[in-house]
């Protein structure tokens, strides 16, 4: 599913215009992308959980050449569904 058919879907539900369905749906990213960003959770309840995730900086091998690389440490987006959408998938 596109963005384009989610505001889609969001209007028909919701019964709105398709401009208010897209701000809607803009406005939930970024708030889910300030709230990550300040490392906090986002939990929306039967849906899921959006938080960030710490990886260690490791050793990697370039598999063209073999030559092995240090990847450093960094933060990653993680969502954890929740037991009703389990449930419904």
């Amino acid at each position: 599913m596109t963005k384009a058919e989610l505001v889609s879907l969001m209007a028909a539900e919701a019964k709105i215009p398709k401009t208010s369905a897209s701000k809607a749906l803009d406005a939930f990213i970024e708030g889910v992308k300030k709230a990550m960003k300040n490392q906090e959770k986002v939990t929306l309840v039967g849906f899921g959980t959006f938080s960030v995730s710490k990886r260690k900086a490791r050793k990697g091998r370039n598999p063209r050449t073999g030559k092995e690389i240090k990847i450093p440490a960094r933060s990653v987006p993680k969502f954890t569904p929740g037991k009703a959408l389990k449930e419904a998938v």
